[in-house]
C-alpha cells in the first residue's frame, strides 16, 4: 500500500492540538500524509475505522515540535569557555578576547563540508529522536561569502538525509571577523552587497537573520541587512535585546521580521512594536541557563499584549550546547514561568510562525502528518518531567519514522 492510500487510526488519546489541550479523548485518522479526522471518541464511528492500521490507544498525541533557533552547523568545541564562565568571566568578555563566536569562526572555516556535515547529524538526530519535524538552521560561523554558503550547503544536505523539515538561515551578520576588526561598515557592505545576492541566488537561505547587540551590530547597521535581504525577497528575524536595550525588536517589527529572539530587555515600546507587526518573540531559556542570566525576558507584558511566544533550544556551541527539545519546555516553565501549555504552543504552533508557517504546527483536519505520540498521561508531563524515552511514535509528512 503506497503512502497515499495509507490509513492510520489512533483512538481513545489525549491530543494537544498546537494552541490547547482538547478537553476529551479522541480518535484521530491520517491518511496519506495529511490528517483525515478528529472526533470524540465518544463520536466515533466505527465504519470509520474500516481500512486502517490500528496505531494504538492512550499517550499523547502533539504535532511534531518546531524548534524554530538553532545554530546546529559548526566546527570545534566551546567547552574550555564553559569553564571560563564558571569561574566567573563575562559572555561579553570572552567575547572581547576573540573567544565565543569568533572561536567558532576559525574552527568552522577550517572544516570542510563533509566534516561540518558529519558532526551536525547527530546533533540534528538527537533533535529528531525529541519530537522534532521542523528545525531552523542558522549560518554564522565562517564570516566569509564562502564559508557562510558552505554553512547553509550543509543545512540543507541535513534536511535530505533525515526525515526533517530544514529551514535555513543566513545570519552573515552574526560577529564581526578579525580581517574587518576596524571596518564594521565595510563588513556589512559584504554581507549586503555580497553575501545575501550570492545566498539568494543559489537558494541557499530561507531568511535572513542578525545579532543587534553591543558586542556585535547597531541598529542602523542592522536595517541595512534587513532592506538587503528584502530586496532579494528573502524574509528577517533578529538577534535583538540579549544583553541590553539598544531597540533593535522594535526596528525589526516596523520591518515585518518574522520574530525577535531572546529579548531578555525588551521594553514595551519593543513588546508593541511586537504585538502591531504579528511578529512572533522567541525565547531562548537553554541560553538564560547556561549564562546564567538574571534579566527575565518580560513574559507577563507579551503576554498581556497578546504576543505570540515561541520557545526553541537555541543549540548552538558556547551558549546553549543543549539538544534536547523538551527540556526547553521545562526551562521556560521554571525559569521563564510560562505554564506547561503555552510551553508547548511555543514549540508547535507558535513555533511554526516564527519561521514564517502561520497556521503550521497545528493537528486539524487536512493538516500536514507531522505528529509526535507520547508516552505520557497528558501534555503538561512533557514539560514537568525532563526524562528521554518517552516518544513512542513519530511521524513526518505522514510517514512513521520512530516507533517504541
Amino acid at each position: 500500500m503506497s503512502n497515499a492510500e495509507r490509513r492510520r487510526l489512533w483512538r481513545d488519546i489525549g491530543v494537544f492540538d498546537g494552541l490547547c489541550t482538547l478537553p476529551e479523548p479522541m480518535a484521530v485518522i491520517i491518511e496519506g500524509d495529511r490528517v483525515a479526522s478528529l472526533v470524540a471518541m465518544r463520536d466515533f464511528d466505527e465504519a470509520s475505522a474500516q481500512g486502517c492500521q490500528e496505531m494504538g490507544r492512550g499517550g499523547v498525541m502533539t504535532p511534531g515540535l518546531v524548534d524554530c533557533h538553532t545554530h546546529l552547523v559548526f566546527g570545534g568545541s566551546r567547552a574550555d569557555e564553559f569553564e571560563a564562565r564558571l569561574e566567573g568571566v563575562s559572555y561579553e568578555e570572552i567575547a572581547r578576547r576573540g573567544g565565543g563566536i569568533l572561536s567558532t569562526v576559525t574552527a568552522t572555516r577550517e572544516a570542510s563540508e563533509e566534516a561540518l556535515f558529519a558532526a551536525a547529524r547527530p546533533r540534528l538526530e538527537a533533535l529528531i529522536a525529541d519530537g522534532v519535524t521542523t528545525v531552523e538552521i542558522k549560518s554564522g560561523y565562517g564570516l566569509t561569502v564562502e564559508d557562510e554558503l558552505k554553512m547553509l550547503r550543509v543545512a540543507r544536505r541535513l534536511g535530505e538525509a533525515l526525515p526533517v523539515r530544514v529551514v535555513t538561515t543566513l545570519l552573515g551578520a552574526h560577529a564581526l571577523p578579525p580581517e574587518y576588526r576596524d571596518d564594521s561598515d565595510g563588513y556589512i557592505r559584504l554581507v549586503c552587497e555580497e553575501m545575501i545576492p550570492a545566498a539568494a541566488a543559489e537558494g541557499l537561505a530561507d531568511a535572513v537573520d542578525v545579532f543587534c547587540e553591543k558586542i556585535a551590530f547597531s541598529v542602523a547597521q542592522c536595517q541595512r541587512v534587513f532592506e538587503a535581504a528584502m530586496a532579494h525577497g528573502l524574509p528577517i528575524k533578529a538577534h535583538a535585546e540579549q544583553l541590553s536595550n539598544l531597540g533593535g525588536t522594535a526596528m525589526a517589527a516596523r520591518h515585518g521580521a518574522l520574530s525577535a529572539d531572546h529579548i531578555e530587555y525588551l521594553d514595551e515600546a519593543g513588546i508593541a512594536a511586537l504585538r502591531e507587526a504579528g511578529s512572533v518573540a522567541v525565547i531562548l531559556p537553554g541560553a538564560f541557563h547556561i549564562l546564567r542570566e538574571t534579566q527575565l525576558p518580560p513574559i507577563a507584558a507579551l503576554r498581556e499584549a497578546g504576543v505570540s511566544m515561541a520557545v526553541a533550544t537555541d543549540a548552538n556551541p558556547g551558549s546553549s550546547p543543549l539538544y534536547m527539545p523538551t527540556l526547553m519546555l521545562n526551562l521556560a516553565c521554571t525559569l521563564f514561568r510560562l505554564t506547561p501549555q503555552e510551553a508547548l504552543a511555543g514549540m508547535t504552533a507558535h513555533g511554526a510562525a516564527a519561521l514564517g508557517f502561520k497556521g503550521e504546527g497545528r493537528i486539524r483536519e487536512g493538516a500536514t502528518a507531522d505528529l509526535c505520540v507520547w508516552d505520557v498521561d497528558t501534555p503538561a508531563a512533557l514539560a514537568y518531567a525532563v526524562q528521554p524515552g518517552r516518544l513512542r511514535q513519530r511521524l513526518f509528512q505522514g510517514e512513521l519514522t520512530h516507533v517504541v
